[in-house]
Order: C-alpha cells, then structure tokens, then sequence
C-alpha cells in the first residue's frame, strides 16, 4: 500500500508544532515553537499572549515544515489539527489556520483530541504489532492527570483523573515557591525538569514527610493539592527556621525534591496498580488476548525517575511498559499528525470515507472527556491492593 502523508497542527497551548508524518510512521517534518522561555517570565501562561504568539509563529512554522519534508501541499491525505482540550485562545488559532489550508488544497479536516493523540503516540514509534490495542494509558503532564483504557481513536475508557491539580502543575507551582528560579541553572526550566535534575543531588530523601492523597478510597482518582499544599507549609518551616532571605533558597533544596518526587511516584503508582487490577480481573478481561501493556505519555511521562518507578510496577505484574520518545512525550505536531493517520486507518477498516465535515462545524473546546467512562464501576469494585513500594 503506498504512503500517505498528513499534517499536524498543535496550538493547544503554549506550543506551536506543526509536523508532517507517513502511514509508515516516518517523520517527515518536526517543527516546534516553544513559548516556555516567554511564560516562565510572568510565572505562568497568559492566554491573550500565547494567542498572538501562536499568531504570529504558525504560518512561517506550516512554511518550515513544508520545507524540511520537500513535500507539496497536494501530496499531503489530510490535515489533522487539535481541537480538544485546551486553551481556547490557542486552539483557535490552529483550527483557523487548519481550515485555511484544509480550503486551499482541498483536502479532509480531521479534529484530534489532544490527550488522544498523547495515548496512541507510542504506537508510532514501537508499531502496531508491537503495541496492539487494547493497553493501559496514564497520561501525565501539565494539565492532566489521566488512566484509561486505549482501543483505538475516540475510543477510551476513563478510569481515574485528578480532582484537583495535575502533576505537572503542581511540579510548577512547587518549584517556584521553593524558588528553583534563582539557581542560573534552573532559570528557565519548567517546575518537573529542575525539581528531577536537583533531587539527584540528595543527600537525606527522607528529611521531608509528604502525605498519600485519597489513601482510603478504592478507586484511581488523582489528587495533588494535597502533595503542594503540605510542600508549601514544608518550605516555610524551613524558611523560617533557617530564616532563609526572601530572595533565597534553603539549603537541603534537593532532600526536599527527592522527597517530593518519591512522593508524586507513590501516588501514581498506586493508582496505576489498582488500574492494572481491575483490567486484569478474570471476569473482565479487559487486556483480552493482548499482552497486558502499560503505556506512560505526557510532559511529565520524560521524567525518569516516576517513568522507572513505573516501570518497576509494571514488572511486578509482567505487564510491558512503553513511552514515546521524550522529544513527543511533551506537545508536539508528530503526535496531532499520527492521530491523523490512526482516524484515516479506522475509517479504512470499517470502509468509510474520510470525514467530509463541514469545515465551519468543526469547533474547539476547552475541555473533553473520553468516549466511556468505568470510573464508578472501578470505585465499586472497592479493588485492595498489596502496594509495590517506589524504587
């Protein structure tokens, strides 16, 4: 069967990424604007901002792109552009852009799922027959916190999400009040970069107590605030008894991370297990005839020490554990692209046409959920779990 090619557009935030990828899973163009180094200025994202930027950086990264894959517009199957979830603000701008060139060259528009297209990126790159549906998800990264049950595009089973912050948020929020910042090496990283890089520098990990959110409830709920709030008092005792300078740090900075970062691993990998328990139920069956697979994707899936934790979960259980390079475990427009093909793929199996929207029907939205949900069936289940201990 010949190639085909599709564009990905990603604006869901505060990355322009525009890439174009093959059936094959070959990349043909990468081309990724961050605004990281913008944002860290003002200690977080501003979504008027992140627009113009967006604005201002999409069609040069489209004319980029075009360039690296020395492809032609015409050559391209379809443009598939993330609609959902998001920032409002910034997904317009690349559905708008989207559909401009979706018009031009009279190709399919195919809306992506941001999340989705997190959970279904490590199929690009380990194949098909490698990573078969169905698999276990947990999606990890700035603004979610997320297990589900993967069996293809615009069909997942949500089992857990975070109540209140999502890690990587809450990695941010933590690194600034413990003022990472002012260390030049940290200046411009993000909250989980500086918080793994300073931890392997511990010399006591367990100098700070962290409590285990929703220890009494059997289900696979996320929570984090409690994890921030308890490292904000943490910081100011230790301000305070050290009577750090507001402008300073203190002092056993990576005992703090190191014990922060256990902490964040145990939460996670203790709903994950229960995820693994109820999928593997022998009245379910939910792995059916595939391996039993866990696939770990999102910004915070690149930090190594929660991924080898994991890993080490998924051992105990002889399930197989992936993630997606880290350059496409952040935002990217490889994974948009590639969720383009798995739409194509499906609609190719069950012998539809590719979409023939309306282009003006297609909308974003801030916020989505997955197809089905088992997460009351999974609290019901009251799952008790023997708990594999972090590294």
């Amino acid at each position: 069967r010949p190639l085909s090619y599709v564009l990905g557009i990603e604006t869901s935030c505060d990355d322009t990424g525009v890439a174009i990828v093959d059936t094959a899973g070959n990349v043909h163009a990468n081309i990724l604007e961050s605004q990281q180094e913008f944002h860290t200025r003002y200690g977080g994202i501003i979504p008027p901002r992140a627009q113009d930027l967006h604005r201002a950086r999409i069609a040069d990264a489209f004319d980029r792109c075009l360039a690296a894959s020395q492809l032609q517009p015409e050559q391209l199957a379809a443009i598939a552009v993330t609609t959902h979830p998001g920032l409002p603000l910034s997904l317009v701008v690349g559905l708008r852009y989207a559909r401009h060139l979706a018009r031009r060259y009279r190709k399919p528009l195919l809306a992506v799922h941001h999340m989705e297209a997190h959970a279904l990126q490590a199929r690009m790159e380990y194949s098909n027959e490698n990573l078969p549906y169905p698999y276990l998800c947990l999606l990890i990264s700035g603004g979610h916190s997320q297990l589900a049950l993967v069996r293809g595009p615009g069909q997942l089973t949500l089992l857990g999400e975070t109540l209140d912050d999502a890690p990587g948020e809450a990695f941010d929020k933590i690194a600034r009040r413990l003022r990472l910042y002012v260390l030049p090496q940290y200046r411009l990283w993000n909250g989980g970069r500086a918080i793994e890089h300073a931890a392997q520098f511990a010399c006591n990990p367990d100098a700070y107590e962290f409590p285990l959110p929703l220890a009494r409830q059997r289900n696979c709920q996320f929570s984090f605030a409690g994890i921030k709030n308890n490292a904000f008092r943490a910081i100011r005792q230790q301000e305070r008894a050290e009577r750090t300078p507001v402008d300073g740090i203190i002092s056993n900075y990576s005992d703090f991370c190191a014990g922060l970062l256990r902490a964040v691993s145990r939460h996670l990998m203790h709903r994950t297990q229960r995820a693994l328990e109820f999928c593997l139920r022998p009245e379910l069956n939910l792995f059916g005839t595939t391996p039993p697979t866990l696939v770990v994707s999102g910004g915070v899936a690149n930090n190594d020490v929660i991924f080898a934790n994991l890993q080490h979960l998924a051992k105990q259980y002889n399930c197989r554990c992936f993630r997606p390079s880290k350059r496409y475990c952040s935002d990217n427009g490889v994974m948009i692209a590639w969720h383009g093909i798995e739409q194509l793929r499906q609609q190719v199996n069950r012998d539809t046409p590719c979409s023939a929207l309306n282009l003006d029907d297609i909308q974003v939205a801030g916020s989505a959920g997955f197809e089905t949900s088992a997460v009351i069936s999974l609290q019901e289940a009251a799952i008790k779990c023997k708990w594999v201990q972090p590294l």
